[in-house]
């Protein structure tokens, strides 16, 4: 069975979906691949409580690294690439031409930015973390701004989500 909410943040709204291996979709509703629950879904807030608190901690800059059970569901070259993302430090970027060279498959750039692009689970598997060789960000499903409010947000300039304290 797989479970659904819909969890209003700093970013906008954003469908979470999983079931009991983990998270297997965090969708940005305001984007042009916006995902919806599929039929057989059921809505259940409960499943995702420690998702939704880790995100709230990682858009206040509290949080650096999640703990989230993942269902990542793809090819073996997209596993790859995503296995990979999940290794990049927050506050760190890697170009595209090394992340294809880093998992053995150096003439692969297009290919990393496609898997990239096809990551089911933005932010929580930090494809925003990777830019063009030249150092500039380049495409991400929620968008070119919303990449750039992430990439400030961990390069310490400011939380996206107001805490109440002196940032």
């Amino acid at each position: 069975m797989e479970f659904w909410i819909h969890n209003d943040t700093p970013i906008g709204p954003l469908l979470l979906a999983g079931g009991q291996t983990g998270l297997r979709l965090l969708s940005f509703a305001a984007s042009r691949r916006a995902q919806k629950p599929n039929p057989g879904w059921q809505e259940k807030r409960s499943s995702f409580t420690d998702v939704i608190q880790q995100l709230d901690e990682y858009f206040c800059g509290k949080r650096r690294e999640f703990e989230v059970p993942l269902a990542l569901d793809g090819t073996e070259f997209q596993l790859r690439v995503w296995n990979r993302l999940l290794q990049i430090p927050y506050g760190e970027t890697l170009a595209y031409g090394q992340l294809a060279r880093e998992i053995g498959a150096p003439r692969a750039a297009r290919a990393v930015g496609l898997a990239n692009g096809a990551n089911p689970i933005p932010i929580i598997v930090p494809c925003h973390r990777v830019i063009g060789s030249n150092g500039s960000p380049t495409g991400f499903g929620g968008g070119l701004p919303l990449k750039n409010r992430l990439l400030a947000l961990e390069s310490a300039q400011r939380p996206l989500l107001f805490t109440g304290e002196p940032s």
